[in-house]
């Protein structure tokens, strides 16, 4: 069994800055799959940030520029540094991982930019 959780949100004024924090734990070989999505109110579920082993790290058009991915293998654990926040990033933020054919979602952070 996998968990994911998140942690770092909280309420910060427009310009401001976040880190957000995704820790997996469990029976867990390796991640080949991280990702940062968001729910606003009355909106679905968007892709933020997400990265393959291997591969690239992708960003959200809205968010580049502003938000950085990183990650730590041997801690299983992934980030997203968040700058220059606007209201538009007022939503619950979910860390996402996808292992041995089954999605893991974490419970979400809520994440309360005030203008």
């Amino acid at each position: 069994q996998v968990q994911v959780a998140e942690s770092g949100g909280g309420l910060v004024q427009a310009g401001g800055s976040l880190r957000l924090s995704c820790v997996a734990s469990g029976s867990i070989f390796s991640i080949n799959y991280m990702g940062w999505y968001r729910q606003a109110p009355g909106k679905q579920r968007e892709l933020v940030a997400s990265r393959r082993s291997g591969g690239t790290t992708n960003y959200a058009d809205s968010v580049k520029g502003r938000f950085t991915f990183s990650w730590d293998n041997a801690k299983n654990t992934w980030y997203l540094q968040m700058n220059n926040l606007k209201p538009e990033d007022t939503a619950v933020y979910y860390c996402n991982t996808f292992l041995g054919g089954m999605d893991y979602w974490g419970k979400g952070t809520l994440v309360t930019v005030s203008s």
